[in-house]
């Protein structure tokens, strides 16, 4: 068997068990710990009983896959510290998210860090990464288009790198914003990580290839915990680093508007959410949805939890098929 393929399957199976394994012992710790999770006061009412389940269980899947990732180490004998810079970027949102998980359980409120805070942390881990992928010449400028052979134009150094911050900040938080039902967050990431995965075996990526792998098993080895009704969620923890993950790799593999296709749920849970807030600010109190972001309103429609997991990651899969089909050319 291609030593590639063999790595990635031995990562994805690592991954899943491992995550399997800590959970055994984190959750009782978070319990121990009483690091439960405090429910949004606008939040469906019928969440309330949710009150009280263990946060912080992104862990799980975020040890898993630093673990799982050096398995890729002899890319890093043949110079290639790509995949290293995407779990850097990750870990340092998962970090933002931590201390924020962290304040909401020791203050027992479900607000944590302020929107500055975050968005200044947030704008600086984005600075940070972007630093180092040009500094190690894996940050290029040209911008590829899905199903165009060629690049555009090479975009100016200046602009390319504020399209970036803005790219990679917002990505994270609409990967946070679907964090709002069992195993959402972590369901419709599996499969955004098996197409990095495969993109980077086609691109003969070998090293960045063991990330997302990694991830893609230590996501279903959580999902034993998160789907409903969930033992445990993910926190601003896991949601965090689960944005890095996503965007760190679009950039790492030079593709970052491939988020249009396989980011298509992050982008509508987001969209729903500006628009519900900016339409309710023009009109003074009048909704377009029941609720926002998207996923609640379905769940007001009468959508059972279930059955939004079902058709949100369903829609992911497909994206990611035609996403696939649109960067092959490249390679």
């Amino acid at each position: 068997m291609d030593r590639t393929i063999l790595t990635v399957l031995i990562s994805v199976a690592a991954g899943f068990v491992l995550a399997l394994l800590l959970g055994k012992v984190l959750l009782p710790a978070l319990r121990a710990l009483k690091a439960g999770q405090s429910i949004r006061e606008v939040g469906p009412k019928w969440h309330n009983s949710k009150a009280g389940t263990p946060t912080m269980g992104g862990l799980m899947f975020i040890a898993a896959s630093v673990l799982c990732v050096f398995t890729g180490w002899f890319a890093m004998r043949d110079g290639d510290y790509s995949h290293l810079l995407v779990l850097a970027l990750a870990l340092m949102f998962g970090l933002i998210g931590f201390y924020d998980d962290f304040i909401k359980v020791k203050k027992k409120r479900n607000l944590g860090l302020t929107g500055t805070q975050k968005l200044l942390l947030q704008v600086l881990a984005a600075a940070i990464f972007l630093a180092a992928m040009h500094f190690t010449d894996n940050l290029h400028y040209d911008l590829y288009i899905p199903f165009v052979k060629e690049p555009v134009v090479k975009v100016p150094t200046v602009l390319y790198l504020a399209a970036a911050v803005f790219i990679i900040v917002g990505c994270v938080n609409a990967v946070n914003l679907t964090d709002g039902i069992d195993g959402l967050a972590s369901g419709v990431t599996m499969p955004v990580m098996a197409f990095f995965t495969i993109v980077s075996m086609s691109m003969k990526r070998a090293g960045l290839a063991t990330f997302p792998a990694a991830l893609l098993g230590g996501l279903g080895g959580f999902l034993c915990y998160n789907f409903h009704p969930a033992k445990v969620f993910m926190g601003d923890t896991g949601s965090l680093f689960l944005g890095g993950a996503v965007v760190g790799l679009a950039f790492a593999l030079d593709m970052p508007l491939v988020l249009l296709f396989v980011g298509l749920i992050y982008i509508i849970e987001t969209l729903s959410d500006i628009i519900q807030v900016s339409y309710f600010k023009l009109t003074h109190g009048k909704r377009i949805f029941k609720m926002a972001p998207i996923h609640h309103h379905f769940e007001m429609c009468g959508w059972s939890e279930e059955k939004i997991w079902i058709v949100f990651v369903l829609v992911t899969v497909i994206m990611c098929v035609i996403a696939y089909f649109g960067v092959r050319i490249w390679f």
